[in-house]
């Protein structure tokens, strides 16, 4: 999975589109990512020995990875992900618009 945990991604489809958010989680044999601010929903949640109070939260739930892209850090807009390796071999994740390193 080319998303990483702590990437800046913008949504390009679904309810959320055009919305920009930090990746908190990845789930990579699901294919899914959790966004911050991102497919957020209203959970209402009953009263128990670990939460005393109830009521109703906000919960962040899982988008699929093919719905999120990487943003850019030259130019900001959405942008496809390469890999190259560099001298001592190690592999290191490339912005395919701009060729900056991720």
């Amino acid at each position: 999975m080319k998303i990483h945990k702590g990437d800046r991604v913008v949504v390009i489809s679904g309810k959320d589109k055009g919305l920009e958010g930090i990746v908190e989680r990845v789930m990579p044999k699901r294919g899914k990512v959790i966004v911050e601010g991102v497919n957020v929903v209203h959970k209402h949640q009953a009263p128990s020995r670990q939460d005393q109070q109830g009521g109703i939260i906000d919960k962040a739930m899982p988008l699929d990875a093919s719905n999120v892209a990487i943003v850019s850090p030259e130019d900001g807009r959405a942008t496809r992900i390469g890999y190259r390796f560099d001298e001592t071999g190690h592999k290191i994740r490339v912005c395919r618009r701009t060729g900056a390193d991720l």
